[in-house]
């Protein structure tokens, strides 16, 4: 997620780092490169050929329609992500809280091995956060867990299909042992196991998001369409506005290349690129609440890398 200064209008219509035009730049180039070759050869008579407008104002309008449609689409899955996400940092907390409020020993001799079974629950939370980044990103690299699980748990997690979810079936396996201890009273063990279950529903929605990408069908047709557009788009205009037609077809082509970029860019919320959710950041976050509470050492918020939050 890029970090800005909203600044006047001026400076965000001048701006050019967070926008799609450092993606689209070549398609941009291309289309005008050819509506000014089509213009010089149109003062000859032999390649002097044109449409009218009508094609093109036609097309533009369900044109206009799909691509509102899919980048409506698009937003939904990376808000129904942010949403997610932040149901994730809520659950988190209101786990750890309880955690150390109802998950007590009675007999002194036990106060510290109950102790012990919070910690290893809280550094599990932490976890699943980290878990669920590196499941949803596809990284296989899990160093970051050594502070967290001990190395024979992580090796374990290489052959497990959704890790975040094992990481959630041993939590439940601590708590059932604090019960079966009477660490737990039978009162409080739904409301953590409702706190669980809220995480479990996380992991649900983020691997369907992640797991049901717009039809590659649907994403041919949009590409094919508004590339057509915009490389025929100097026959409907030529005869009208003559040596313009390159200045024309750059305009209509860089809003209509922004359009399906900004579309592709928000259909995967969970990637490493600059206009994704900071879900590293989030996950961070969740860490630094989470060691407070047990009585460690904080690591620090990630900061922007050149404006950008992973």
């Amino acid at each position: 997620m890029i970090v800005y200064d909203r600044g006047g209008w001026l400076s965000m219509v001048l701006r050019v780092h967070g926008s799609s035009l450092p993606l689209i730049w070549p398609r941009i180039l291309a289309t005008t490169t050819t509506a000014a070759v089509f213009t010089y050869l149109q003062r000859y008579p032999a390649f002097h050929h044109s449409l009218t407008m009508a094609p093109f104002l036609i097309t533009a309008l369900p044109l206009g329609i799909i691509l509102g449609f899919r980048n409506s689409s698009s937003y939904e899955r990376f808000w129904e992500g942010r949403k997610l996400w932040g149901a994730l940092v809520n659950a988190s907390r209101s786990l750890l809280r309880q955690l150390d409020a109802f998950v007590v020993a009675r007999v002194p001799e036990e106060r510290a091995e109950a102790e012990a079974l919070r910690r290893r629950a809280a550094l599990r939370v932490i976890a699943f956060a980290y878990a669920l980044r590196m499941h949803l990103r596809g990284e296989t690299d899990r160093s970051e867990l050594a502070p967290l699980l001990d190395a024979d748990e992580i090796a374990s997690l290489a052959d497990e299909p959704s890790p975040p979810a094992a990481l959630l079936h041993r939590l439940g396996a601590e708590l059932r042992e604090a019960r079966e201890r009477r660490w737990l009273r039978s009162r409080h063990a739904h409301v953590l196991e409702a706190s669980v279950v809220t995480l479990t529903d996380v992991l649900g929605g983020c691997e369907r998001i992640k797991a049901t990408p717009t039809p590659v069908s649907y994403l041919i047709f949009i590409h094919r369409a508004v590339a057509f557009y915009c490389f025929l788009l100097p026959f409907g205009v030529a005869d009208t506005v003559r040596s313009l037609t390159p200045v024309v077809v750059f305009f209509v082509s860089y809003a209509l290349f922004s359009l399906d970029a900004i579309g592709e860019e928000l259909d995967d919320p969970f990637r490493a690129s600059q206009g994704t959710l900071p879900i590293a950041t989030i996950a961070r976050a969740i860490e630094i609440y989470a060691r407070k509470r047990l009585g460690d050492e904080a690591p620090a918020p990630l900061a922007p890398v050149d404006g950008v939050l992973s």
